[in-house]
């Protein structure tokens, strides 16, 4: 909680709004994955960062090497951060793995992102981490408008 204080009240509550509200601001993102890791889930977030950083590869050598990467993080079989995927979904995607593209993980991510709409996102808002950073952020502000005697 030390390391979110700085993100302002209304910013905090905004974060309630949607997943994408929440993974697009970087407090929020940071706040999510301390309290997935808390869940021991913080592998979906970091495989859906990873998505969008491979998404905006440009050059063919590196697609190669990160989609290998990603693949071998979070897809295979004992994977160190393997993540939830049904086995249909698991299977397209080492068939791809000889020619990977940028959209090759595009149903996997798809598959996460939905587990942490559902999820992960409803229980990061009634979490502890959360309520506190909201309560404190307003506490805080109004702190800041009483007068001053």
């Amino acid at each position: 909680i030390c390391c979110f204080h700085r993100s302002k009240a209304e910013e905090t509550m905004a974060w309630s709004e949607s997943v994408d509200t929440l993974l697009a601001n970087k407090d929020g993102l940071a706040a999510f994955r301390t309290f997935l890791k808390s869940e021991f889930s913080e592998e979906n977030v970091e495989f859906w960062l990873a998505c969008e950083d491979f998404k905006k590869t440009k050059s063919s050598t590196k697609i190669a090497s990160k989609a290998q990467k990603i693949y071998s993080d979070f897809i295979q079989a004992d994977a160190p951060k393997e993540i939830n995927i049904d086995f249909h979904t698991k299977t397209h995607i080492s068939q791809n793995m000889s020619e990977p593209t940028l959209s090759c993980f595009d149903d996997a991510q798809r598959l996460i992102y939905s587990l942490m709409a559902k999820d992960s996102f409803p229980r990061f808002l009634r979490s502890e981490v959360y309520q506190k950073l909201v309560k404190k952020q307003q506490n805080g502000n109004q702190k800041r408008w009483l007068p001053f005697f």
